[in-house]
């Protein structure tokens, strides 16, 4: 029996996540509608999708709680992962408008990102927390870069950062930003994979996408000290 199978097979996991889901949202809602937003290259989502497409977003797995709040009710996609955690993780998402792809690694991975594929063929959009789910820390993994590819859809790479938070001691160094605090997103430019990208062109274009979160981190960063 897989690990999936083994927790679903248990009422009292299943009823353990759906509790975990309905006290988290009210809870993530309440502290993140307090949050005073700071907003850069918001415009670039607009652009994506007159094109006719649908924007892939990316971002590290440390931003993702406030992530979830501003990017609410958009109808995103994402890949939660089949285990416990992700079970309730999904029950939380999913209660601030998002889809979920369910999958982990490996095998899991493939089946999530085939119905992420066809889910933007459907004119839904998805989002990647690059590094996730178990890391290592801002490396990003292949998944995004891989369904660009897939689909012709553009790549938008973002970063939040809070003037005031506390950061768990997690190997993402999750990110919550407090009560009232203001939060910055900075929001960059589409990065395109052309169909025809080979091994190397897809390598470039992680490589990229780190490095371009790099500066995204700093941009946000100094949103918050401009007034």
């Amino acid at each position: 029996m897989s690990q999936a199978e083994s927790w679903r097979s248990s009422r009292s996991k299943r009823l353990q996540a759906r509790l975990i889901s309905s006290l988290g949202y009210p809870i993530i809602a309440t502290l993140a509608s307090t949050f005073r937003w700071r907003q850069d290259g918001l415009q670039r989502l607009d652009d994506v999708k007159r094109s006719g497409r649908q924007p892939i977003m990316a971002f590290w797995h440390g931003r993702i709680l406030s992530s979830t709040y501003f990017f609410r009710r958009r109808g995103i996609v994402v890949i939660t992962s089949e285990n416990f955690d992700g079970e309730w993780i999904a029950g939380i998402i999913e209660r601030f408008g998002y889809g979920t792809a369910r999958g982990s690694s490996s095998r899991g991975a493939v089946k999530a990102l085939v119905q992420l594929k066809r889910d933007m063929a459907a004119g839904k959009p998805a989002a990647f927390t690059l590094d996730g789910p178990r890391g290592p820390a801002k490396v990003a993994q292949p998944g995004a870069v891989w369904l660009a590819k897939a689909t012709g859809n553009p790549i938008i790479p973002f970063h939040i950062e809070a003037s005031r938070h506390w950061t768990l001691n997690s190997w993402d160094h999750t990110q919550i930003p407090k009560p009232f605090a203001d939060v910055a997103i900075a929001i960059g430019e589409p990065l395109e994979v052309p169909p025809e990208a080979d091994d190397a062109a897809l390598e470039r274009a992680r490589l990229e996408l780190e490095a371009r979160l790099k500066s995204l981190e700093a941009r946000a960063t100094a949103m918050l000290v401009a007034r």
